[in-house]
């Protein structure tokens, strides 16, 4: 950044300092984010087995976390969910997959929502890492119940087979989701990705429920 961008930058954070998204008061710069609410976000999980692979998650799943959660997957606060984004990146700097998989939705859910949460973190996530997002390689085929309605047994069941491959694989991809909870959804579609060739499926994701 040249001098003039900088003294630029400076100028601009004195007149219209971003806002915090969590307190209201001011952010940081280039973060909606106050210096307080940044340092008690909740810690950040230890990574977790997933077959031969790794779920990766910036954070346990609790308050402040899952209230931006909320808002950026059910209220269609986008900026809310690229803070999350940016936040989480430092958790995936050794991870090393071939490409983003971001679980899909089923075309009524997405229709009714209107974006796929987890395609705009894939989005973010592979421009800053320059890795093709293969958003159209896995499709749910059938609709399912909302997972969050269930207990742990009728979630492997709800989404059982729901998904199905449409394109070439490399043979390391993560999955990219919000929340990882009980771990059903991404276990099906994880089943796909093998059966398809792919050979490791590491998972990407905001959250994970302690």
């Amino acid at each position: 950044m040249n001098l003039v961008d900088q003294i630029g930058k400076l100028l601009n954070y004195g007149l219209f300092p971003p806002i915090c998204r969590l307190c209201g008061n001011a952010g940081l710069p280039d973060w909606d984010l106050c210096l307080h609410c940044h340092r008690v976000l909740p810690r950040r999980p230890a990574p977790k087995l997933f077959g031969e692979g790794l779920v990766l998650a910036g954070f346990d799943y609790s308050t402040p976390i899952d209230g931006l959660i909320r808002h950026f997957k059910f209220h269609g606060q986008l900026d809310a969910g690229h803070l999350l984004a940016r936040l989480c990146e430092p958790v995936f700097e050794d991870s090393r997959p071939m490409a983003l998989v971001p679980v899909p939705l089923h075309l009524r859910r997405l229709r009714q929502r209107g974006f796929n949460q987890s395609l705009e973190l894939a989005r973010y996530w592979g421009r800053r890492r320059a890795l093709p997002v293969l958003s159209g390689a896995l499709v749910r085929h059938r609709e399912t119940a909302v997972q969050s309605s269930l207990s742990a047994a009728e979630r492997e069941t709800n989404v059982q087979g729901a998904f199905r491959i449409e394109q070439p694989l490399p043979a390391h991809v993560a999955l990219v989701d919000d929340v990882f909870t009980t771990g059903a959804t991404c276990g099906a579609a994880r089943d796909a990705l093998l059966a398809a060739g792919v050979k490791r499926v590491d998972v990407w994701c905001l959250a994970r429920v302690p």
